[in-house]
């Protein structure tokens, strides 16, 4: 697997992102999925990278930052072809290292609560992300789950 910055400018890039707000949208009320279009990815606060496998975007995923302590995780989203093979956890092992090597202190991320999500929950709770309070701009409401992790404390 080779993780890449990505601009947002490959046609399989933005073939996993239509794939991602499409899941998003077909589980989640559109006014609880606060799926980030490509303008909102391209914005200066945000890194995207994409794994790919050969020739093959495998997965994509973001790091929102708020500030010099804290960000926030977006787009996470691995391509069918490539579901359980590490893909993801890779990627989110790789957004977290770099949020500790910006001196980040705190990632958080905005989950649903559909049984689809229930294995991108595990993954997180496997890294240590935590059920947490709101955040941002985001509001509450029974489709949303909203998790933490303290990066200030040595990795496991």
């Amino acid at each position: 697997m080779d993780i890449r910055e990505d601009d947002l400018t490959d046609a399989q890039s933005l073939a996993l992102l239509r794939l991602h707000l499409e899941g998003m949208l077909a589980t989640t009320p559109a006014e609880h999925a606060y799926v980030l279009d490509v303008s909102g990815l391209r914005q200066p606060d945000v890194t995207v990278w994409t794994v790919w496998r050969g020739d093959q975007a495998a997965g994509i995923g973001a790091l929102k930052q708020f500030d010099a302590e804290w960000g926030e995780i977006k787009s996470m989203r691995t391509h069918p072809d490539h579901l359980r093979q590490g893909v993801a956890a890779a990627l989110l092992d790789h957004i977290i290292a770099t949020a500790r090597a910006r001196g980040l202190r705190r990632l958080s991320l905005e989950t649903g609560t559909a049984p689809s999500f229930a294995p991108a929950v595990a993954l997180y709770r496997r890294r240590g992300f935590c059920d947490g309070p709101v955040f941002a701009d985001y509001a509450p409401s029974p489709y949303n789950r909203f998790l933490h992790l303290a990066l200030d404390r040595a990795p496991d």
